[in-house]
């Protein structure tokens, strides 16, 4: 039965389950790569001569591997839960029914776990490959750039498969379970309410973990305020970490009050522009899944290219090349991360609601007021991502400046923010436009009848 449950669920939800795959090849992929980086740049490596055993310490290349590893297992634990929670839950409702008619509570999980290996272990396998070739490039432009000697040749690893297997496989099942765990053992009177009206409140943990982040990363980041600016500097990014965390925590409960601010201007743009406010508005907890990441990809960016730019205007200089260029390699990783968990949500979200578009064009809305709605509540996501990244930066990058400089404001060119701006808006548009765009074009009435 759990086999037949998952099969059912892999063809109704085809989008949700591509997405997760597509998030968790991207994860293995990076995670693969870091893990040979961290053996090529080790400086105990058998056959390295003193020379260059001195060259690869000096550099510190090798704790820079170890960081963005460390980084790329937390951004892919957080976008493979995010995306497959997202999946899980969209089939509440199926579930709910199958539950009504006697399935277990084990068979309800044994089927999302056989979902999240169907989803995954392809998905771990091809990343580990590709994670071979991105490893390749990623050395030559660190020997480019002086970071690491010609005579340290690339290493293939196979210890890396086993971390793509545990990052992608064992934490998208893992997720799929955690996901389904709760909604598994209610009542199935119960679980059909909720899966029609959703649930309410963050539950028990959640909320005090968010909390508890938040406020470690405001103590740290008041610590940091009275180091040195080198110390300030490396404690930054656990000041970046904890805040990410408090959001990812908190997001349902944040992104209402941030999105409210957005939109409490849209209302004067027509119908299409109050609709799309009232939806993000009213639906926190489902758009929240979608904002956090791109909540993440503004506050990594703007603090780690704020910390270059304003040493730049400070002292004309924003340190070494390889160290900029590996940093802003690791920035636009995370970037990616975030950005298709982002993505990911937010076409799942255009999907499921197929049959709300449809039932707007059988009320007689006509395809633009849709596709206006739809580019709306893009604008308001982008808006709220941008809001609340950009405050997160704020909070990281002031003790780091204000010890370094004497101020915590960065500096940063208008191009910087205008371009990050740019993207965030137009991967919301696309990714919520484009799946909005294939409802309209099908027939109204055989989208309601079919769902």
């Amino acid at each position: 039965m759990a086999t037949g449950l998952a099969r059912a669920a892999l063809r109704a939800h085809r989008p949700a389950f591509v997405g997760t795959a597509v998030a968790a090849l991207f994860a293995a992929t990076v995670v693969s790569a870091s893990t040979m980086m961290l053996g090529t740049t080790s400086a105990d490596r058998a056959g390295l001569s003193a020379r260059a055993r001195k060259q690869i310490t000096e550099n510190g290349v090798g704790d820079m591997a170890t960081v963005l590893l460390i980084g790329s297992i937390y951004m892919s634990i957080f976008v493979v839960v995010s995306t497959m929670g997202t999946a899980v839950a969209q089939q509440h409702r199926e579930l709910a029914m199958v539950r009504s008619i006697g399935a277990k509570p084990r068979q309800v999980r044994r089927a999302v776990a056989v979902q999240a290996l169907a989803a995954s272990v392809p998905a771990a396998l091809a990343g580990f490959v590709l994670g071979g070739f991105g490893a390749r490039w990623w050395h030559a432009g660190m020997v480019d750039h002086g970071l690491l000697p010609a005579e340290a040749g690339f290493r293939f690893s196979w210890l890396a498969l086993p971390v793509c297997v545990g990052v992608a496989v064992v934490t998208t099942t893992v997720a799929a379970l955690l996901s389904a765990l709760r909604f598994s053992l209610l009542r199935p009177a119960r679980a059909l309410s909720e899966a029609a009206t959703g649930r309410r409140g963050l539950g028990i943990l959640r909320a005090p973990l968010g909390l508890l982040a938040v406020a470690g990363a405001c103590f740290v980041s008041v610590l940091l305020s009275k180091q040195p600016a080198d110390e300030a500097s490396e404690g930054a990014f656990l000041v970046l970490i904890l805040f990410c965390a408090g959001a990812g925590l908190l997001g349902p409960r944040i992104i209402g009050p941030a999105a409210w601010l957005v939109s409490a201007a849209l209302g004067r743009f027509g119908p299409s522009a109050r609709l799309a406010m009232l939806n993000v508005r009213s639906q926190p907890r489902r758009f929240s899944a979608a904002v956090v990441p791109l909540v993440l990809v503004v506050g990594f960016g703007l603090t780690k290219i704020g910390m270059h730019t304003t040493a730049q205007h400070h002292t004309g200089s924003a340190g070494s090349p390889g160290e900029v260029w590996l940093d802003y390699v690791g920035t636009g990783l995370y970037a990616g991360f975030a950005a298709i968990a982002a993505a990911n949500t937010l076409a799942m979200i255009s999907f499921e609601r197929r049959r709300d578009v449809a039932l707007l064009r059988v009320i007689g809305s006509q395809r633009a007021q849709v596709g206006a709605m739809a580019a709306w509540e893009a604008v308001v996501v982008a808006g709220t991502a941008l809001l609340l990244g950009t405050a997160i930066a704020l909070g990281t990058l002031a003790p780091i400046l204000s010890t370094a400089f004497g101020s915590p404001l960065p500096h940063l060119p208008w191009p910087v923010p205008s371009a990050l701006t740019a993207a965030t808006l137009l991967l919301t548009l696309l990714a919520t436009g484009l799946p909005v765009r294939a409802a309209v074009r099908r027939q109204a009435i055989s989208v309601v009848s079919s769902t």
